[in-house]
């Protein structure tokens, strides 16, 4: 009587299989990136049939506005000071604009964040909801808001202040909320097991675990918040903006004006960046100790 052995599988290999899948991986990657190139050549094609001009025809003149603003503004630079102080009220309106918008959403996204965070929110149903709105509010550019609020409230700061500070509780809401979920839930347990209210469990508990990296967020926020409020001014929102468009408009370009409100909005920008980073360094490095 022969014995028969039963034959048995070969392992799979290990290094084929990884080599396959990377294989795999490496087409897809070429496909997909096949696929970008053919859609931005084809929108590129688009918006030169479209465009008044073409890009390749227009890109010699590229530098001719910015050739002709400093052109101008050094044969008026003795000038300069004079504009610069003459355009110091509508910096301090565009500063106060982006100031009350970053406090406004900044508020409004410090409740929007703990109404839409797990182990932390009141309503655990209502976490879905309020995690929507701030991604809609977010969403929104500011310039779209601002003009639905200029067509109702007219021309001012106001509606840009409104606007910057609707975008700026979404944005706050959804970074507060990724900090607010790592915190430690054992003070908030025991605030709760001594039978103390919800918003005495977020003040005393949840807050002054993320207070500086709130902080921290809040203040690289209104430096965008700066740039968004002279952007808006273009739309007659008010600010530095409104003023900037009227520098610049065609038929009456003063370039000598335009180059001394972007030389002051520039160094704005540039200090309260300076002050802001190191703020922030100082939030941070103070919480990881």
């Amino acid at each position: 009587m022969s014995h028969i052995t039963p034959s048995l599988a070969a392992p799979p290999d290990p290094t084929a299989a990884y080599l396959a899948l990377t294989r795999q991986r490496r087409l897809m990657g070429s496909a997909l990136l096949v696929l970008f190139v053919a859609s931005l050549m084809a929108g590129w094609v688009t918006v030169e049939e479209r465009s008044a001009g073409g890009f390749l025809d227009g890109l010699p003149q590229i530098l001719d506005f910015p050739a002709g603003l400093l052109a101008e503004a050094w044969e008026e630079r003795a000038d300069l000071p004079r504009l610069l102080w003459k355009h110091v009220p509508s910096l301090v309106e565009t500063i106060n604009i982006a100031a009350v918008a970053t406090l406004a959403g900044a508020l409004a996204g410090l409740l929007l964040s703990l109404l839409s965070t797990r182990g932390l929110a009141p309503w655990p149903r209502g976490i879905w909801l309020f995690r929507r709105l701030t991604d809609v509010m977010r969403a929104i550019p500011e310039i779209v808001i601002a003009l639905v609020l200029i067509f109702v409230l007219g021309g001012g700061p106001v509606p840009a202040m409104i606007a910057i500070a609707i975008h700026t509780a979404g944005a706050l809401g959804k970074l507060f909320s990724e900090v607010a979920e790592a915190v430690d839930l054992r003070p908030v347990e025991g605030l709760a097991s001594t039978g103390a209210t919800w918003g005495q469990r977020m003040a005393l508990a949840v807050v002054p675990q993320v207070a500086p990296n709130w902080l921290s967020y809040a203040l690289l926020r209104f430096e965008v918040n700066i740039r968004a409020s002279a952007i808006l001014g273009f739309v007659g929102a008010g600010g530095i903006g409104y003023d900037l468009r009227n520098a610049m408009t065609f038929g009456q370009g003063r370039f000598d004006v335009a180059a001394a409100i972007f030389l002051l909005l520039f160094a704005t920008i540039v200090v309260v960046d300076q002050i802001s980073g190191r703020m922030r360094r100082r939030l941070v490095k103070g919480a990881v100790l």
